[in-house]
């Protein structure tokens, strides 16, 4: 019994990809603005140590990302790009120009630090139906959005003809005790189970490191692009890129 459980978890995994967040590389350099660290060259060390592609969020202040590095980074990209905003026209208007692999459509606060949470389906939705969508039809660019696991968020994101979902698993990553953990953890799991059978693709993202990443690939299925930025830039300073890469890929089994 314990050889059908391991071959089954295999089973379900193994396509599973990581997608590196390189946009604190662009924060660093923006420190003291002298053109390093490049985002780009940390684009091709992550990819040359076996990432399935890179992730970017450009944000409407251009905190970390501008935009000489998004043309950049579709030139110089081999992988997965994944194009991370609002659904504002700007981006809408950059996004299609650039035509990466992947839109991910996020909430976007001024004052936020980083993504506070996945988008409100019901406030979006008309919108989104109306306006976004119609934007992307024809240009082959997938859309993904950014959403907490609720089931009527999921349902909607159906109905609209989304790609694909990328759970926010913020909350799991953040959570201050187990009970807290493992609550979050079901609601992920059911979500990635609804996801699944609705025909879309599971991503996931946002809090993830090399502590919380084995739990959340033990309880949930069906992950297909794993995003992680932060966690995974800042133990680089001290392993170094490529290392750092290559230990999180160990985890993924890929």
């Amino acid at each position: 019994m314990q050889m059908d459980i391991v071959s089954f978890t295999k089973r379900i995994y193994e396509n599973m990809r990581l997608l590196v967040n390189i946009d604190h590389i662009a924060t660093l350099r923006n420190a003291r603005g002298e053109g390093y660290p490049d985002p780009i060259e940390g684009a091709a060390v992550c990819e040359e140590a076996g990432a399935a592609g890179i992730v970017f969020h450009l944000r409407g202040d251009r905190r970390h990302i501008i935009d000489e590095d998004v043309y950049r980074l579709k030139k110089s990209v081999k992988g997965t790009l994944d194009f991370e905003m609002s659904a504002s026209e700007e981006m809408i208007r950059i996004c299609k120009e650039v035509n990466p692999h992947l839109c991910t459509l996020v909430p976007e606060g001024r004052e936020e630090l980083t993504t506070e949470g996945g988008l409100n389906m019901k406030t979006v939705y008309s919108d989104f139906e109306q306006r976004v969508f119609p934007e992307f039809k024809g240009t082959g660019i997938e859309i993904s959005l950014f959403l907490d696991p609720n089931p009527e968020d999921i349902e909607l994101a159906h109905k609209l003809g989304a790609d694909t979902i990328e759970l926010h698993t913020g909350t799991f990553a953040n959570a201050v005790d187990k009970e807290t953990q493992l609550n979050e953890l079901e609601r992920l799991r059911k979500g990635a189970e609804l996801i699944h059978e609705a025909g879309m693709t599971v991503n996931a993202g946002h809090g993830l490191n090399l502590d919380n990443l084995p739990i959340l690939i033990e309880h949930v299925p069906h992950l297909y692009d794993i995003s992680i930025g932060h966690a995974l830039i800042s133990k680089s300073i001290f392993w170094g890129l490529e290392k750092t890469v290559k230990e999180y890929l160990k985890i993924m089994d890929v």
